[in-house]
């Protein structure tokens, strides 16, 4: 199967590091426009600079938005959208919260991590889906987790927020299928990202092992024995978002080497 992305635009959230990043080189070498979106303009200059360019009706940029904050990254968005930019596919993708027990967690976090990524996103997709509604084609792919079909031990906060995105994107799904535009969550497992290393790190400090010792335990869980890298989850969120997978909406496909014990 060969995905050629030629002509589309993709927006990419979190698009400077990790799988954001592995999923942005993709797009690009399939051919896509990319813009990316972070709060590091340092970053972002580096990220995209790593693009690769393939025809000449690619071009690669970023906005400089803190997720965090949607209303002003809304505001960020709206400024670039209304220089002639368009967003064929939208990657939603934003840093889930530290880890911790679900009954020590203080009631703000809740807010703000549910702000960061479903307000958010609903802003995003409200400035770009009519755009995609006039051209009857469009694609939003949110990066969730494992956690929306079986809660994580320790990530008392992230549980619950990624399971209401999960919620948000199929509701979404069901009205937007009518318009040629699917919605679909892309579900990682651990993956050698910073966040799994602050996991490790986390799990390690609770138990007094050595990270190395948590590290090995947590890939001996994993039926294929390993954790996964950035790029296999980037390919599963550029699947999704080609005309191959026109006919797929309001699904979570798990990446995680067979890891999720849910159907």
């Amino acid at each position: 199967m060969n995905i050629t992305l030629e002509g589309k635009h993709v927006l990419l959230c979190g698009g400077s590091q990790g799988i954001g990043l592995a999923a942005a080189k993709l797009f690009a070498q399939s051919g896509a426009s990319v813009t990316l979106m972070a709060r590091n303009e340092d970053s972002l200059s580096e990220a995209c600079k790593s693009l690769s360019v393939i025809n000449t009706n690619q071009t690669h940029n970023y906005i400089v938005a803190d997720l965090s904050d949607p209303y002003k990254a809304s505001e960020a968005l709206s400024v670039y959208l209304s220089n002639d930019n368009n967003i064929d596919i939208l990657i939603n993708n934003s840093g889930g919260p530290s880890p911790a027990p679900l009954f020590s967690e203080k009631p703000d976090k809740f807010l703000a991590y549910f702000s960061q990524h479903i307000i958010t996103a609903q802003l995003f997709v409200q400035q770009i889906v009519p755009y995609m509604k006039d051209k009857h084609w469009g694609r939003i792919v949110n990066i969730i987790s494992t956690s929306v079909k079986t809660p994580i031990p320790g990530l008392g906060v992230s549980n619950p927020v990624r399971g209401a995105m999960a919620s948000w994107s199929k509701t979404l799904a069901g009205e937007l299928a009518p318009f040629g535009i699917t919605v679909n969550n892309v579900l990682p497992g651990s993956t050698d990202t910073r966040r799994i290393a602050s996991i490790v790190a986390s799990d390690a400090k609770k138990t007094g092992k050595s990270e190395a010792e948590v590290r090995a335990m947590r890939e001996e869980s994993i039926p294929m024995k390993r954790i996964g890298s950035p790029d296999e989850v980037a390919a599963g969120i550029v699947f999704l978002a080609s005309d191959q997978a026109s006919y797929i909406t309001g699904v979570n496909l798990p990446v995680d080497g067979g890891s999720t014990p849910a159907l």
